[in-house]
């Protein structure tokens, strides 16, 4: 997986929308990974620049242990960009979900 394509593709997710990891795989070309995708979001070489915050899992759960800051800070970004959350956690992905490039 090219990592460069990955942070590419993460720096166009608009703010108050969110992509899931297997969308920015895809995106990517290489839609049978998103676990490397996640690993790739860990080591995010520029955390202020490439927005790794608004990539969820694809029912809408957030990260559990959040790379950039712990538990809650992912929520906190997302919702400072006015993304809403469904009552039992999740992003709401049918208003939330950013169709791609």
């Amino acid at each position: 997986m090219d990592a460069g394509a990955v942070y590419g593709i993460v720096k166009k997710i608009p703010r108050g929308k969110v992509a899931t990891y297997g969308e920015v795989a895809a995106l990517a070309g290489n839609p049978r990974a998103p676990r490397q995708v996640g690993r790739l979001l860990h080591r995010n070489p520029e955390p202020g620049i490439i927005p790794c915050h608004r990539v969820v899992f694809s029912d809408g759960k957030l990260a559990l242990s959040f790379a950039f800051g712990g538990d809650g800070v992912q929520r906190a970004l997302l919702e400072a960009e006015g993304v809403g959350f469904l009552p039992d956690g999740r992003v709401d992905m049918k208003k939330y979900l950013w169709e791609g490039e």
